[in-house]
């Protein structure tokens, strides 16, 4: 029998030769984003624990105490209270925002007029610094208020949904993009097969859309967890945690989030550095666990295309 000569597919040939310089070079090439990361992220965050188990004033001079930070920051009535605080903001932000961009998404989708102009106002209010942000928004609460004799920070109920509010309509036009990116992968020959079944729109949109749209609301689920757990800039300007009351001897910032207390609790004294720090660690180690769970959660829904 003649062998069959190998033939050499010309893509093949020249995807090999480009691929081969990239492979022995790469190291260089990412050397230096690997050294950034290194020195902003990684040693930082070992000194971090590092520091967590320390009592200092500065790294230079660290003593080493053990777990007595992380005593003190358990039975500090403020981080619990903040804690129970941030998971209810969590819960209902993550509802409000991806409910909202969710219809909003789907409403951008079914070919209305001046759609793409309608995208780009809900996506604006992300362009917005946190900062920024909480001050137009506290003077916007405030001259609404002022009418019934009251303010913002006068209330803990005012600031909480306050926060609710600033925080949803900065964050639905972004949601909302990556939902339209979903409703427009959704294969068309699915929709169509749905039609062609008599399936109603209810139907087509419980059982096509959402099932193939998983992916986005993994994404999207993901982004407002992380997002309100981490939320910092915001709180602070929009009500800095007020109002206070005193409750068992201990004052406590009624709308005070964790990333907010973990500040201020190292802006009281020296001698609570490493607690905020211990904090900090329990928060990161909080909001990772939350955050894979979440993950695994969702993605075990996707649906494979």
């Amino acid at each position: 029998m003649k062998k069959k000569k190998r033939s050499h597919d010309g893509a093949a040939v020249n995807g090999r030769l480009v691929r081969r310089p990239i492979r022995r070079w790469f190291p260089l090439f990412i050397l230096p984003t690997f050294c950034c990361f290194i020195i902003g992220f990684l040693w930082p965050f070992i000194q971090g624990i590092y520091l967590s188990f320390c009592d200092f004033n500065t790294p230079r001079d660290a003593v080493w105490v053990g777990f007595a930070n992380y005593a003190k920051a358990f039975r500090d009535a403020g981080f619990v209270h903040a804690f129970w605080n941030t998971a209810g903001f969590a819960v209902v932000s993550i509802i409000l925002i991806n409910v909202t961009a969710f219809i909003i998404a789907y409403a951008l989708t079914q070919r209305i007029f001046g759609a793409n102009l309608f995208r780009t106002v809900f996506f604006m209010p992300n362009l917005i610094g946190g900062v920024v942000l909480g001050y137009i928004w506290s003077m916007i609460f405030d001259a609404i208020l002022k009418s019934y004799n009251t303010y913002l920070t006068s209330s803990a109920t005012y600031g909480f949904w306050g926060l609710v509010i600033l925080v949803a309509w900065q964050q639905i036009g972004y949601m909302m993009i990556i939902y339209i990116a979903g409703f427009q992968s959704v294969p068309g020959d699915m929709l169509e097969a749905a039609k062609i079944d008599g399936a109603t729109g209810f139907q087509t949109l419980t059982r096509v859309i959402i099932p193939n749209v998983m992916p986005s609301i993994t994404i999207c689920t993901f982004l407002t967890l992380t997002n309100s757990f981490k939320m910092f800039d915001q709180n602070l300007a929009l009500t800095g945690g007020a109002p206070s009351v005193m409750m068992n001897g201990a004052k406590l910032n009624m709308t005070e989030l964790l990333a907010l207390n973990i500040y201020s609790t190292y802006n009281i004294n020296k001698s609570w550095h490493g607690a905020a720090q211990a904090k900090a660690v329990v928060f990161f180690l909080l909001v990772a666990v939350l955050a894979i769970a979440q993950l695994t959660a969702t993605r075990s829904r996707e649906v494979q295309q």
